[in-house]
């Protein structure tokens, strides 16, 4: 029933603010017991998308899913993007960073910028960008403050502009810390793991970008 009504809604035929019908009209409607209604309601409750009114009953969230658009770089405005950068520094790639980095696996360390994004103060998304140290040594991406214009901009100077990235697309489950930065209840994670490449086709950065599934949507806007 959960699934049911959780389809309804994100499909657009059950609009925000509608109040739901009682709870013995959903037991006819579904075929189920009222314990079974109660507990697809609290689950619905718990992932956002309906909220009770005191003596007035349940309704469909007034807030829509946030749509994300796709793209390298969310630059900052009042109102709009922030970006929170949480830690800079080299580490140890993830096996799938390095194969995507075309890097041996011979112990070599890359860069590791990790940010949380906001979109009108609300936690939007993780990013985790990881580059060879031999693009980024001594520029604006290795030191721990925010980049004007972005990696895109850095990349570029050192002559290996991003021309175009692909993403393959998941989900999962969230980790503790991702379900405490993203204030996520108890529902998985869209992941996007993004490798972008420059004009030759030479990768040159991979990102991990995690947001919470109940709430956002990805806006891919392709040429045909």
């Amino acid at each position: 029933m959960a699934a049911a009504l959780r389809a309804r809604i994100m499909a657009g035929d059950v609009l925000p603010g509608t109040q739901l019908p009682p709870t013995a009209q959903l037991v006819e409607e579904f075929g189920v017991s009222n314990t079974t209604v109660q507990k697809a309601l609290a689950v619905l409750k718990g992932e956002g998308y309906l909220t009770s009114r005191q003596g007035k009953g349940v309704f469909v969230r007034d807030r829509q899913p946030h749509r994300v658009q796709v793209g390298i770089y969310s630059p900052p405005s009042p109102g709009g993007y922030s970006h929170e950068l949480l830690e800079v520094g080299e580490v140890l790639p993830p096996t799938e960073v390095a194969k995507a980095l075309r890097i041996e696996p011979d112990g070599s360390r890359v860069l590791l910028r990790r940010r949380l994004l906001r979109h009108s103060g609300r936690p939007v998304e993780i990013a985790r960008s990881y580059y060879p140290l031999e693009l980024v040594d001594g520029t604006d991406l290795a030191e721990p403050h925010r980049v004007r214009g972005g990696a895109s901009r850095v990349l570029e100077e050192r002559g290996y502009p991003p021309r175009h990235f692909v993403d393959a697309v998941s989900a999962r489950m969230p980790t503790a810390e991702e379900a405490d930065l993203l204030a996520l209840p108890d529902v998985p994670i869209i992941r996007q793991f993004r490798v972008a490449y420059s004009g030759n086709g030479h990768p040159v950065e991979v990102s991990e970008l995690v947001k919470g599934a109940h709430a956002y949507e990805l806006l891919y806007h392709v040429s045909v």
